[in-house]
């Protein structure tokens, strides 16, 4: 690919950005002015940095009605100043009333972290999901190889609403009677459909659906 292809392909991305704009103001005039004073999320949304899962798009919000921290496998740790600073400022500036964990089937960073071999950086990153794996090992033997990706992938979502649940920042929220609720949910590429499943925490201590 030469230099002009490359330049040719940024290009592309600014006139489809002047496009985008000048249709969002036809459609609904004065729409960048009010957006410009609307930072009011409800939503927190923690998701999958892969580029077929747009929290915006799939969940049928606006700019300015979700706010996104997004990372390989939408992992959460405690010791991510990146998440954590995300999360900290959703909860105490925006106030937000719902942080939902999504991840998706057919998570390429899930998968790697079920295999065999190493990928570079991420391998650390990934840690917690091979653990995760290894500790679920005798139900995946259980399902077909298909079968055990899928619930790898809907496991991690439920451990990373563990681990955000019992981080300082949500039990502050909580002990200080603020509304904020935690969702785990899980996204199919194949349908477009969003899934719940099945745990919310509500408050410090509560883990509705544990069972799972």
């Amino acid at each position: 690919m030469t230099a002009d292809d490359n330049d040719a392909e940024i290009e592309a991305l600014f006139a489809n950005n002047r496009q985008w704009a000048a249709s969002m103001e036809r459609e609904d005039p004065g729409f960048f002015t009010r957006l410009v004073g609307q930072q009011q999320p409800q939503f927190l949304w923690i998701g999958c940095s892969d580029s077929r899962v747009p929290a915006n798009q799939i969940t049928g919000l606006a700019p300015g009605e979700v706010f996104v921290h997004r990372n390989v496998a939408n992992v959460v740790s405690a010791t991510d100043l990146n998440c954590m600073s995300v999360v900290d400022f959703a909860v105490r500036r925006l106030r937000v009333r719902h942080i939902i964990v999504c991840g998706h089937y057919g998570c390429a960073g899930v998968l790697a972290a079920s295999e065999e071999g190493t990928i570079g950086v991420t391998d650390a990153w990934l840690s917690g999901i091979r653990e995760l794996h290894e500790s679920h090992q005798a139900e995946f033997e259980t399902l077909s190889p298909v079968a055990a990706q899928k619930r790898l992938c809907e496991l991690n979502v439920l451990e990373q609403v563990r681990v955000l649940s019992r981080t300082t920042v949500l039990r502050q929220a909580w002990k200080r009677k603020q509304r904020v609720d935690v969702h785990g949910w899980i996204y199919g590429i194949e349908d477009g459909l969003l899934r719940d499943l099945g745990l919310r925490v509500s408050a410090d201590g509560s883990l509705e659906g544990e069972s799972r």
